[in-house]
Formats: C-alpha cells, sequence, structure tokens
C-alpha cells in the first residue's frame, strides 16, 4: 500500500532511508538498473519527495513498526457488546497502529488494501491494523476480543 514520506535521514553507512507516516522506515537507494532513485541523492530532490508515496510492503504483510506502545486498550468486547462503529467499515488515524486481540470465540478481519485482507482470527490469535486503512470486525458466534491503540514514543 502506498505511504506519505514524511522525512529522510541516512543509516550508519550514508544510505537515505525514507521516514513514512504509518511509522515503517525503507531505504531509498539509487542503484541502477534496478532503482532509478537519482532524486535521492541531492537535498533538492530529497525535498521535492517529502510529502509523495511510496509503496510499503511491511504494510501490506502487516507488521508492526518498531518501537511502538500501547496508548490505551478497548474491551472486551462480546459478540453482543461489539460496537456498531467496530463492525462497520472505519479506518485509524494516521500514525495510529491497531492489534486486535481474540481471547475467546471466533472472529472475522477485513481489510481492504490492493491485496485485501480476510481472516478468521481464534482465542489467541492477533491482527495488526495499519493506519488509515479501511477495516472491520465481524463476530462469528460466542467471542471475547480488545483492541489495543499502538503509538510510536515521542523521544
Amino acid at each position: 500500500m502506498l505511504r506519505r514520506i514524511i522525512a529522510f535521514r541516512q543509516d550508519e553507512v550514508g544510505d537515505w532511508i525514507a521516514d513514512l507516516a504509518c511509522l515503517h522506515s525503507q531505504h531509498v537507494r539509487h542503484q541502477p538498473p534496478f532503482f532509478d532513485r537519482n532524486w535521492v541523492l541531492t537535498e533538492s530532490g530529497r525535498a521535492a519527495r517529502a510529502g509523495t508515496e511510496i509503496a510499503c510492503p511491511l504494510c501490506d504483510r502487516g507488521e508492526l513498526p518498531d518501537g511502538l506502545h500501547i496508548r490505551r486498550q478497548v474491551g472486551p468486547f462480546t459478540e453482543e457488546t461489539l460496537p456498531t462503529g467496530l463492525r462497520a467499515d472505519h479506518r485509524l488515524a494516521d500514525g495510529v497502529w491497531g492489534r486486535l486481540r481474540v481471547t475467546s470465540g471466533t472472529a472475522r478481519f477485513r481489510l481492504e488494501s490492493d491485496d485485501p485482507l480476510d481472516v478468521r482470527l481464534t482465542a489467541g490469535d492477533e491482527q495488526a491494523i495499519p493506519p488509515t486503512m479501511i477495516h472491520r470486525v465481524e463476530p462469528e458466534g460466542p467471542v471475547e476480543l480488545v483492541v489495543e491503540f499502538l503509538v510510536r514514543s515521542e523521544t
């Protein structure tokens, strides 16, 4: 899925890394013929790319970024108490990840993306929820679940 570039920095060997709004980071190297990114070699080139989008394969795989902590948790909810808003299509704010944890029973999680995700979660399963992506939760019979909202600490 496409994610907005919010900043650039260099790693320990001087290669450029794009920090993304999803809280992931991605190397942006100029290595022809595989990567034609000569814009990364100049400050003006990088500045022109800030705010544009690039694909984030880590979001596509639902991988949580490093360094997150739980800001808040909601639930536990059952099939009877799960709010309507969580059952309907909704999305998390930019920079906020979710983690759906099923503690008993079964729920279905659906995520709309370039490669849509439709998974059945049972007791003990967890599902990462990327920021800004449309998703919903559907109980399948008796269930108990919680949702955690994760953010990066400001340093």
